[in-house]
C-alpha cells in the first residue's frame, strides 16, 4: 500500500518488505528523519491542500514525494501519478494530493 514507505541508500522501498540485516551499513530515512527539524515544504504543502484525512497513507505519500522530487524538482501530471503509483489512499481520491505533489515542486502558488 506504500504507508510504510523510506528511503534505503536512495531508493524509495516499502520498508514491509526489507528485513532489518539487509539494512545493515546502509543509509535509510524515514518520515521521522525527513522532518527532524520540523515540518518541510513537502509536509506544509499536504496540509494547504487538504490532501491528508486519515492520515494513514499520509507517511508513505510524503516519502514517495521526497522520492519524486528529489530525482525530478519539477514533474508533470503523469509523472506525479507514476511516481504516487505505489501508494494507496482511499479518502482522498488523489487529485488533492497530485496537487500538493505540485504545490512542493513549486508548479502550484
Amino acid at each position: 500500500c506504500g504507508a510504510c514507505t523510506v528511503i534505503i541508500n536512495g531508493r524509495s522501498v516499502n520498508s514491509c518488505m526489507v528485513l532489518i540485516p539487509q539494512v545493515d551499513g546502509k543509509n535509510v530515512l524515514t518520515i521521522e528523519g525527513l522532518s527532524k527539524d520540523g515540518v518541510t515544504e513537502i509536509q506544509e504543502a499536504f496540509v494547504e491542500e487538504g490532501a491528508i484525512q486519515c492520515g494513514f497513507c499520509t507517511p508513505g505519500m510524503v516519502m514517495s514525494t521526497y522520492y519524486l522530487l528529489s530525482k525530478n524538482p519539477h514533474p508533470d501530471e503523469e509523472e506525479i501519478r507514476e511516481g504516487l503509483s505505489g501508494n494507496l489512499c482511499r479518502c482522498t481520491g488523489y487529485k488533492k494530493i497530485i496537487e500538493a505533489v505540485k504545490r512542493a515542486s513549486g508548479g502550484k502558488k
